[in-house]
Formats: C-alpha cells, structure tokens, sequence
C-alpha cells in the first residue's frame, strides 16, 4: 500500500540512521552544498569513470552494434527507474534507493557474467566454489567505489568517493540473481567485507532490499525485447512466452487467443505489472514479496530466457572468442609477474622495460602502466601527475612485489575495461 514503509524508511527517525550516513572518512565541506549525504553519494556514483565505462560493458548481448540494444548502463538505468519507482511509492528514501542503483554494477567485468566467470577461470576457481579470491561483480562494486574511484575536490585532488554505508552496503549486497519471494534487511551493521559470497546477506535497509529486486524485474522484459530484435527468438518462441503468461498469471485463455488479441509481453508491461503486484503485497511485516503468481511468472521467464537465450548458440560462439581476448590480455600482462622480486629496483626495472619497450602494445601498456601508477607501489614517469594528489587510499592498494597482489591488480585493471577496450587491446596483441 501508499507509504506503508515510511515507519520504516532511512531518514532521521530510524534508528539506523546514523549507521546508515557513516562514511569511512569524512568528504570535504563545500559551504553551499544543498544535498543529503545520499544525494552526494548519488552524484559522486553519477560522475565516476567507473560509471561512465558501463555504457561500453555488455549487458547480455555482447559488444552490440545496434544503438538500441540494451548495454550495461541502460540497464542500470532501468534498474534506478524500477526502484525508485517503488521506494516512491511504499514510502521509503529514494534519494538513497536512486544512489545505490545508481552504483550497483560499477565493478561489473567486460563481457557481462560471462566475463566474470572467465576471470574466476583465470584466478583457478571453480564456479561453484567459494574462494577468499573468487571474482563476484557485487564485491568488486564495493572494492571500486572504495578504492579505485576517485574524483576531484575544489583544490584539484583526487580523493576516493567515501560513500555512506548504506550505500555501500547496498553495492555488496544487490545481488538478484537469489530467487526469494520475499526479502527484508538484516538487523546488523557488519563489516562488508566480511561477505564471502553473493546474495546471501541481505541489505543493511529496505532501501537496498527494493534495489535487490528491482534488479531482477528490470532485465527480463528487455533481454526478450532485444533476442526478439536479434532473431535469437522466433514466434514460435514468443509463443512460449504468451503460454507462461497464460498460465503463470491465471488467464483461462489460450496463447493462440492472446496473440490473437495482440498482448504485449515487452518490458514497460512487465515492470509496471511486477512494480504494482509486488506494492500491493508488501509490508514491513512480511517483507518486499510478489503474490505466488507473478513469482511463479518470474521463475518461469527466467527459465525460458536460459533456455531460448542466454544460452542460444550465436551467444556461446562469442563467449569463444570473449575467452580468448580476457586469457590473452592475462596472459601479456602477467608476463612481468615472473620478474616480480624482493629487489625493489629490478622490479622497477623490468616492468618499465615491459612497458617501455612494447611498442606494438601501445594502448594497452599505457593505460597499464597509468594504473600501475596509480594504485601501487611501482614508480614511473607518471608519479609527478598522480602521487602529488591526495589519495586517500588508492597509492597503495597493490602491491608489485607481491604475487598475489600484483595478480589482483592485473584482475582488477581488466575487470574495469569495458568490451571495446578490451577487443582493441587484443587486436593489438595479436597484429603483425
């Protein structure tokens, strides 16, 4: 119903309040400013470059060249649209829901989930396994946005974002992918980084927990919309779609009779469907929940789109070549790895003389080395650029002579690449 979660909304009133507007450290006063802490986190999220690349980062189509096809930012779009749309409505902050959606998938891979498994491939981690380095886009969105991210104060600085908690939390916490047919937030402020895996611990509030669902209605009008333009689905497969309505949703009609009469199953139909079945059957008592028919609806759309087109063949041949471009690009970068030593000045050495001297990689080892740069220890022409800045914490995030570290840093450097970049860097690798 209308407001029957403003008892319970992040604003002043709620106990968690103060919790939830913590940050880590403090962000400079402007003297003028006449934003929320939440709005601020919204426009840090908003101007970061993290953001700005998901505009190039697949969604499920890769690489697409059609200007209408949905990429990673749009979706991302959508999802702050559906969320606020609810938050809106039940009563709850939406200046905090719009920043967390806003920032949900700044640590996504290039090439979509494919790409993240192919990192985990990488990292030697089975998909299944829960491993203290296995690569999870929710973590790395927390990882990004409190590390590597940085914007400009009023002197020219660049400092980290320094984002509340609760929109951290609902960075590491939106996992969608978990089929629940309700959700409500923990009761406890923990440390984030002590979440091992993906979508088992709830958001910290209900403004995050109206993100985690927004997330999953907000793909699955688009992606049929998008395999249908594609031809990756045919009528006879709409066809299914109409019958799953059909007999999801209770109609006593046939699909014939339905396609006859020119229903729409796209996306505005659906996001406005699923936003008002799931407004009217929540509350704070039961939690964000969908009736028992449009969940069942949920879960048969989301068998459907595995089955007809997540894994179409047109799609896993490109996941062939999307291998084979995030394996190599590994593989050039983690050559230096094995010149890693306890001897600071030969590590500075030899990665300069990677760096320097491969001038067929020119686009790739540039911007590799402005990361090396920016987040470690490895000292290059560059310093005088970056290391007068403030960082609060990006000069030492990796750390070169480490293996470990220097292999994170190599995964973190193509986890921000967007699917462009990468082919490009790969193209590069691989000219005579």
């Amino acid at each position: 119903m209308k407001d029957s979660f403003k008892s319970v909304a992040c604003t002043p009133d709620n106990s968690r309040f103060e919790n939830s507007i913590k940050r880590e450290s403090a962000l400079y006063d402007r003297g003028n400013d006449i934003r929320t802490d939440f709005e601020r986190d919204y426009t840090r999220l908003l101007h970061c470059q993290a953001y700005r690349r998901l505009k190039h980062k697949t969604q499920v189509f890769f690489a697409p060249h059609n200007d209408h096809v949905c990429t990673r930012m749009e979706h991302v779009q959508h999802v702050a649209s559906v969320a606020t749309t609810i938050a809106k409505y039940l009563g709850l902050n939406d200046q905090l829901t719009q920043a967390i959606a806003t920032g949900h998938d700044i640590g996504h891979a290039p090439f979509g989930h494919f790409g993240e498994e192919c990192l985990n491939k990488i990292l030697g981690v089975p998909e299944e396994k829960n491993a203290p380095k296995k690569f999870w886009h929710e973590r790395n969105s927390l990882f990004f946005a409190d590390y590597i991210e940085t914007l400009s104060d009023p002197y020219g600085d660049q400092i980290n974002l320094d984002l509340t908690y609760a929109v951290r939390d609902g960075l590491i916490c939106h996992c969608g992918e978990i089929d629940q047919q309700a959700i409500k937030p923990r009761e406890d402020k923990i440390d984030l980084y002590s979440i091992k895996r993906p979508g088992l611990i709830q958001p910290y509030t209900w403004e995050g927990c109206v993100v985690k669902i927004a997330d999953k209605i907000a793909f699955l009008g688009r992606d049929i919309e998008d395999a249908k333009d594609y031809g990756i689905i045919d009528e006879a497969a709409y066809r299914q779609v109409l019958e799953i309505v059909g007999e999801t949703l209770g109609f006593s009609e046939n699909a014939q009779k339905m396609a006859n009469q020119k229903m729409a199953v796209n996306t505005t139909v659906l996001i406005n469907d699923l936003i008002v079945d799931m407004c009217k059957r929540s509350s704070p008592e039961t939690g964000l929940a969908f009736s028992e028919e449009y969940f069942k609806f949920i879960m048969e759309l989301k068998k459907f789109s595995y089955a007809k087109i997540y894994k179409h063949y047109r799609l896993q041949k490109f996941q062939d070549y999307a291998k084979l471009i995030l394996d190599t690009i590994y593989e050039v970068l983690m050559n230096a790895e094995v010149y890693i030593k306890s001897n600071k000045a030969a590590v500075e050495a030899k990665l300069s003389e990677i760096v320097a001297g491969a001038s067929r990689y020119e686009l790739l080892f540039k911007e590799f080395e402005n990361w090396l740069s920016k987040y470690s220890n490895y000292k290059t022409r560059f310093d005088k650029d970056y290391k007068k800045n403030r960082h609060i914490k990006t000069a030492q995030v990796f750390d070169v002579e480490n293996s470990e570290s220097y292999q994170k840093c190599v995964i973190e450097f193509i986890s921000g690449m967007t699917d462009q970049f990468a082919m490009e860097s790969y193209n590069e690798i691989i000219q005579f």
